[in-house]
């Protein structure tokens, strides 16, 4: 019992695999088509069942089983002790094995194996009718299958190419799926990583873009206006302590191994907006936050929905604030409608020059997953528009 529950059920198959062809050897050896072997008939079974062991084992050492299935049917053969006329049922435990080493070993092994093993078969068959089988008594009765020693050949050599070609295409297709497996994994890590970035960069560009500009103003006004510095740092030390919350939340979500649905942190969504709205009023840009629709969004969507109205706005505080800005969020159940733009830079001051971004990539990643419409440019009477479009169904599934 022991045994068996070691083994598992493919062993269990094995095994009833070998008996099978071992009670199918021994009959061909009692009951031969051609002339009956010189041996006693009691030892066709013992004959049999030593030619079908490594099928037993095979999981286990499958080259030794190999070489010892082909070994022993080739002295089996040339020793007379098998079935004439059918001594290519001798070679099926061959076979089998060979199945399994073509399917789990190299190419070059398996190919080389093959050939050793159709040599050998051969040569041992063509030695039984040079030798063994004219000294062999003629059948009682007349053969249905006269000795032909081409048919034995070449019935052995198609049994052996058969399961070579069938366990090569196993180990092909095996490898294939495993290549596809890592391909798999290795794109979900490569997405994970950019959900990661785009979650990092979002919390802190648009919570460091608020604290820039106070600082900025807090180090101008420090002498002449006090009151402002000290306003300054209330609005700092506010936005340093969310981004630390923020920060905690999304390294909680990654030492959960779930998802933004399925993390047990507060996430942002619609219902933050005008704080949002309210922080970027702290750094000098004038925010218009509309939002219309009633119909309540998807928790994923309403995070994308966060975060692209975020991403916008510290690209307004970043480069054209102190300006005025218009946010617009439409809902009408079956998609989510943002539009953000703004009046370029007052006074005629140029927008500040800086190194491209991630900002308006990460937004258009997220558009993408919705399967949505992304633009972003300069309006032609100044100032910048970004405007971003996410089909979902009711039941929060992609559109």
């Amino acid at each position: 019992m022991n045994w068996a529950r070691r083994v598992g059920g493919k062993g269990v198959v094995d095994v009833a695999a070998a008996v099978i062809v071992a009670l199918t050897v021994g009959y061909a050896i009692v009951d031969p088509p051609g002339p009956s072997s010189s041996w006693p008939v009691w030892s066709a079974w013992p004959v049999a069942a030593v030619v079908s062991f490594p099928i037993a084992v095979r999981r286990r050492w499958p080259r030794a089983m190999l070489v010892l299935a082909c070994a022993a049917g080739v002295l089996a053969t040339m020793a007379g002790s098998v079935a004439a006329s059918a001594i290519w049922v001798t070679f099926v435990p061959t076979v089998l094995v060979l199945y399994l080493v073509a399917a789990t070993v190299s190419a070059a092994w398996s190919v080389a194996a093959t050939a050793a093993c159709a040599f050998a078969a051969v040569a041992a068959i063509l030695i039984f009718y040079d030798q063994v089988l004219p000294g062999l008594a003629p059948p009682a009765s007349p053969s249905e299958i006269p000795p032909y020693w081409p048919v034995e050949i070449g019935a052995t050599c198609f049994l052996l190419a058969t399961a070579w070609v069938i366990g090569a295409a196993v180990r092909l297709q095996r490898e294939t799926t495993a290549r596809l497996v890592r391909h798999l994994a290795d794109a979900a890590v490569a997405d994970e990583r950019r959900r990661i970035a785009r979650e990092l960069h979002d919390v802190i560009g648009h919570s460091m873009s608020l604290i820039t500009v106070k600082a900025t103003v807090a180090n101008h006004v420090a002498d002449a206006r006090p009151q402002e510095v000290r306003a300054a740092l209330a609005v700092i030390e506010q936005t340093s302590r969310s981004t630390l919350a923020e920060i905690h939340r999304v390294l909680g979500l990654l030492r959960s191994d779930g998802d933004l649905q399925e993390a047990h942190v507060p996430v942002p969504g619609m219902a933050d907006l005008p704080e949002l709205a309210a922080g970027a009023r702290s750094a000098g840009v004038e925010v218009d936050l509309t939002v219309r629709g009633e119909a309540a969004l998807p928790p994923a969507v309403a995070v994308s929905v966060y975060r692209i109205v975020q991403q916008a706005l510290t690209n307004v505080i970043a480069h054209a604030g102190p300006t005025h800005c218009s946010v617009t969020v439409d809902i009408d159940g079956r998609a989510a409608t943002i539009e953000v733009t703004d009046g370029g830079p007052r006074h005629g001051r140029p927008p500040r020059a800086g190194p491209g971004g991630h900002g308006l990539i990460g937004m258009r990643e997220r558009v993408k997953m919705y399967g949505g419409t992304f633009s972003a440019g300069p309006r032609p009477e100044g100032g910048f528009r970004v405007a971003a479009r996410l089909p979902y169904d009711p039941d929060g599934t992609l559109s």
